[in-house]
Parts: C-alpha cells; sequence; structure tokens
C-alpha cells in the first residue's frame, strides 16, 4: 500500500467517524432534551438541550484529540480513557433512561445503539488509527532501507566504475607516454623557434617604440616652442597695449581744465584715467567739464567694478 491509499483509508475513516458522532450527537440531543425538561421546573424548560450538549462536546474533544495523538504516535495516558468512557456511559445513560424509567425493554434497546455505536466507533476508530500509524512507520522504514540499499548500491557501482576508468587511465598514460615523450621535443623545437621570432619581433617593436617617442619628443619640443614663441608675442602685445593707454591716459590728464563741456564717450574715457591716477572728483570734474555728481558717481562705478561688488549705490545727482 503506498501513501495515496494511506491517506484515502484515514479520509474514510475520519469521514465516516465524524458521521457517525454527528448522528449519534443529534439523535442524543432529540432523545435527552424531552427527560431533562420533564425534570427541570417548568421555567427553566428552555435550559434542558445544555446537558446533551455538554457532553456530546465531550465526545467531540475525545474523539479529536484521540486521532491528532494516534496519528503523531503519542499517548495521552489514562485520563483520555476515563474521559472517553466517562462521556459514553454518560451518553448510554441519558439516551436509556427514559425506556428504562418505563421498564421498556425495547425501548431501552433501541435508544442504546446509537450510544454503543459511538463508543465502539471512537474505540475501533484509535486501534484503526494507531495501527496506520504503524503501518506509516514501517513502511517510511521500509522505504529509508530500500533508499540507503539503493544509495548503497549506486556508492559500489561509483567506485567500481572509478576504478575501472583508472586502470583505464593508467593503460592510456603508459600507451601514451612515448608519444609525449616524441611530442615534447618537436614542442620545445617549436618553442624555441617561436621564442626566436618573439625575440625579434620585440627588438623590431622596441626600435619602433623609440623611433615613436623620438618623434613624440620632437613634437613636444616643438609644441613647447610655439607655446613660448606665442606667450612672448602675448607678452610684447599687452605691455604694447598698457604703453598705448598710459600715453592716452597721460594725453587726457595733459590736456589741462576743460573750456567746455567734454562730449559723454570722452568725458568717461577722461575720468577713468583720473580715477586711475589718484586724482579727486573735483579735479576730474574740472578735466572733463561735468558736474561733480556725475563725475562722482561714474568714480562710484569702477570703484564698483574694481571690487567685483554687486550691492546697490546711492548715485549723486547733479547738474550738468
Amino acid at each position: 500500500m503506498n501513501a495515496v491509499q494511506i491517506r484515502s483509508a484515514e479520509r474514510a475513516l475520519s469521514a465516516g467517524t465524524w458521521l457517525i458522532v454527528a448522528g449519534a450527537m443529534l439523535y442524543s440531543i432529540l432523545t435527552v432534551t424531552p427527560l431533562a425538561a420533564e425534570h427541570t421546573p417548568d421555567e427553566w424548560d428552555w435550559t434542558a438541550p445544555i446537558l446533551p450538549l455538554v457532553v456530546d462536546a465531550a465526545v467531540v474533544i475525545v474523539v479529536r484529540l484521540d486521532a491528532v495523538l494516534a496519528r503523531l504516535g503519542g499517548d495521552g495516558g489514562k485520563w483520555p480513557v476515563v474521559l472517553r468512557w466517562m462521556t459514553g456511559c454518560m451518553t448510554l445513560a441519558l439516551n436509556v433512561a427514559d425506556s428504562a424509567l418505563r421498564k421498556d425493554l425495547v425501548g431501552v434497546a433501541v435508544h442504546a445503539v446509537a450510544p454503543l455505536l459511538l463508543i465502539v466507533t471512537a474505540e475501533t476508530g484509535l486501534a484503526y488509527r494507531r495501527a496506520i500509524t504503524a503501518a506509516v512507520a514501517a513502511l517510511e522504514e521500509k522505504q529509508q532501507a530500500e533508499r540507503e540499499a539503493r544509495e548503497k548500491a549506486a556508492v559500489e557501482r561509483r567506485e567500481a566504475a572509478v576504478r575501472m576508468a583508472r586502470e583505464e587511465r593508467e593503460h592510456a598514460a603508459m600507451l601514451a607516454r612515448e608519444q609525449r615523450e616524441h611530442e615534447a621535443r618537436l614542442a620545445r623545437e617549436q618553442a624555441e623557434r617561436e621564442e626566436r621570432a618573439r625575440r625579434e619581433e620585440r627588438e623590431r617593436a622596441e626600435a619602433r617604440e623609440r623611433a615613436e617617442r623620438e618623434e613624440r619628443e620632437r613634437a613636444e619640443r616643438e609644441r613647447e616652442q610655439e607655446r613660448q614663441q606665442r606667450a612672448e608675442r602675448e607678452r610684447r602685445e599687452r605691455a604694447e597695449r598698457e604703453e598705448r593707454a598710459e600715453r592716452e591716459r597721460a594725453a587726457l590728464l595733459a590736456a589741462g581744465p576743460a573750456v567746455e563741456k567734454f562730449p559723454e564717450e570722452r568725458a568717461r574715457a577722461t575720468v577713468q584715467a583720473a580715477f586711475e591716477v589718484g586724482l579727486p572728483v573735483r579735479a576730474a570734474a574740472e578735466l572733463c567739464g561735468w558736474s561733480v555728481g556725475w563725475v562722482s558717481t561714474r568714480y562710484q562705478e569702477l570703484r564698483d567694478a574694481a571690487d567685483g561688488s554687486d550691492r546697490p549705490h546711492l548715485v549723486a545727482v547733479g547738474g550738468d
């Protein structure tokens, strides 16, 4: 029997057990409730179904936990047995009590069927589950033993294959030794020829590298000379520009006080020249013919430009 068949048998056992339990519980409630109602005060008749429900709940607990313990191979001790038989006997007594009080033997027999079937089913189901658990354990042990045997046989086959392969390799190595020695001689000769060719190629490559390096150095020297010549030209041009600006500034300052107001472009140039030599604002105003306020504003702009400041400043307003 395989695992699928065992699980199918367990499902059938579980379904049948719970079907019998459910039927017995329903029958017990219907049978015991009138008996409990007869022996209960009228105002408490509604409590009559509680007693069979409590007893049947205990039956459900016993059946369920016994199934779990049996599946796990455990043993709950004596108390589960006591509870199982106590609930079974209580159910039997409650179901046959009404017929027994009326001395109705047929009624006692009829009402005893469901409780007795429940008791025997609980015991039988427990025995079945324990037997199934033992069978499953034995089946697993057998399968484990078979797996170990297969693994052992596979290991032995691998070891035999390894031994055979080793013998074949040794035989092949013995046959190939002379061939390898001959090939090794040929390889040494080929390696010597290749080494000579590589050495010659290295020498040619080194010669090319030296030529390329010398060419790069020559080009670098030429570029350096060009940079130096360009820097010298720029220095001369800068000196010429500074000298020309100095002459223009000297010419503007040497013209003396303006007889009339200069055009704005010339006035700005005169103010800039005066600012660069450090003349006061009033002297600059006399040189360009513009007002002191206007010259003061230009001086402030030149100061801001020289300082690189972007802060706003007050512009002096003066007449022209």
